[in-house]
């Protein structure tokens, strides 16, 4: 009967396959778990409203993305793209890995200017994009996909791999008092100090991969204009 109680999981996992609404399927899942676990629908309500007002900083987000659909609307890509073209030097792995190097220090100190609805996609994806335009032409549908993966990536590798390098961070002070639980005597400037390492081996593989991108880019487009 234990087992039971994560029925919810089961909802989750079928209603995402099934691309069902996300908020409705989260919401079904914990009413089901809740009658499941014996709850009455209003402790289930209650439950459900206590979460929400405890959790509430965190769609705080959300009112970033009506001020970015603005700048986008009223040609905040375009701009990008302009930019970007009028730089003679600048390559898709060029803009990727600076960005990269960029999003790791600035994560590394705990300064949150990256994001993918706030940067990447107004941003760095059409800066990217707008490299590989003014350096090859038009390209293929396949790689504006590759480009705007690789974008993505360098947001996630630069957040993911640096962050716990301040001390302060969040995911730092986790990890402390939970080897600490454990019986490990640490503390953050360890933590910290053992992912600096990380972070940089990240930058290097990362901005390394960008660069290689190019290469297989430059090969791509000139086989491609010399069998014309």
């Amino acid at each position: 009967m234990e087992l039971l109680k994560l029925i919810g999981i089961l909802v989750v996992v079928v209603g995402f396959v099934l691309k069902f609404d996300t908020m409705a399927t989260v919401v079904v899942a914990g009413l089901v778990t809740g009658l499941v676990a014996g709850m009455s629908p209003m402790e289930i309500l209650e439950t459900l409203g206590n979460s929400f007002i405890s959790n509430r900083t965190a769609t705080l987000f959300v009112l970033t993305l009506s001020a970015i659909g603005l700048c986008e609307r009223n040609g905040l890509k375009d701009k990008a793209v302009d930019l970007i073209k009028k730089m003679k030097s600048a390559t898709t792995g060029r803009v990727l890995a600076v960005w990269q190097v960029v999003r790791t220090v600035a994560s590394a100190f705990s300064l949150r200017i990256g994001g993918h609805p706030q940067f990447i996609r107004p941003l760095i994806n059409p800066m990217a994009q707008g490299a590989a335009v003014a350096q090859f032409g038009e390209i293929d549908e396949d790689d504006e996909d590759k480009i705007k993966g690789m974008a993505a990536g360098t947001e996630n590798y630069g957040n993911f791999f640096a962050q716990n390098c301040f001390m302060g961070a969040s995911g730092t002070l986790l990890i402390v008092s939970t080897l600490n639980e454990q019986g490990y005597a640490v503390d953050a400037l360890q933590i910290a100090g053992q992912s600096v390492p990380i972070a940089i081996i990240s930058v290097v593989v990362g901005v390394a991969y960008a660069l290689l991108f190019d290469v297989m880019m430059k090969r791509k487009y000139a086989a491609r204009k010399g069998g014309k």
